[in-house]
């Protein structure tokens, strides 16, 4: 459970604010936005991030035990406060676990694991990934209607740092892909050159060639050309 000392809501959403995504990764954010939801708002005790794909949902981030046990029982049994407010983007509030009767397979493992009240705050992060803020509590009332409204104004502002993340990532991985295919272009032509200039063909003869010897020997056309290449840079006067 977390220990640190309280932080100032306005302190909390600058940070997330200042957060150079050119210097961490998505991981990075996640890690970050629990750390923050601890130290911000009162009575937490742990907190937990779930995203969720489709229908495969998964703690990405957390702050203690407690909270990652918790959510995978729900995942498990497919049902419970962090799965539904992901679904749905809502923010359900659980006041009172010994009460609560909404999800009553999961409660009574909460009671057992000390948990009695907690807050599960929508993450509308992309099209594709939704997500839950989850807060944790030992004692019951702990979130009251302020306490409440400012994990839903934290959670607003971690959706954004976690969307831009995500927005950065997709960025990243695409710009890497174009740069492959830029590269595996270029040894490419300079495969269909050698072919060209060695068989006296035409530059869509030696892309033939080429494709003829890649499905010869079961390789990318990519990693036959490359070969070529290599072996004319050795060859002795090329």
């Amino acid at each position: 459970m977390t220990d640190n000392e309280p932080m100032d809501p306005t302190d909390a959403y600058a940070e997330l604010g200042r957060i150079k995504l050119s210097e961490t990764d998505i991981d990075g954010v996640l890690n970050k936005v629990a750390e923050l939801a601890a130290r911000t708002i009162p009575g937490t005790a742990e907190v937990s991030v779930t995203l969720l794909r489709g229908e495969g949902a998964h703690t990405a981030a957390f702050t203690g035990d407690l909270a990652v046990n918790l959510d995978e029982v729900q995942y498990e049994q497919g049902h419970g406060p962090c799965l539904d407010a992901s679904r749905t983007g809502d923010s359900l509030s659980l006041p009172d676990m010994a009460a609560e009767t909404r999800w009553p397979r999961w409660t009574p493992r909460a009671l057992k694991a000390g948990v009695h009240s907690s807050l599960s705050i929508g993450l509308p992060i992309h099209d594709t990934v939704r997500g839950a803020l989850n807060v944790y509590a030992v004692k019951p009332a702990t979130f009251d209607e302020d306490a409440t409204i400012l994990a839903q104004t934290f959670a607003g502002y971690a959706a954004v740092a976690l969307a831009n993340a995500h927005l950065f990532d997709v960025t990243a991985t695409l710009a890497r892909h174009m740069q492959a295919a830029m590269e595996s272009r270029a040894v490419i032509e300079q495969a269909k050159g050698i072919v060209m200039g060695d068989r006296r063909c035409t530059a869509d003869e030696a892309f033939r060639i080429l494709s003829k010897l890649s499905q010869e020997s079961n390789r990318k056309v990519r990693d036959v050309a490359a070969a070529l290449v290599a072996r004319a840079q050795q060859t002795p006067g090329s």
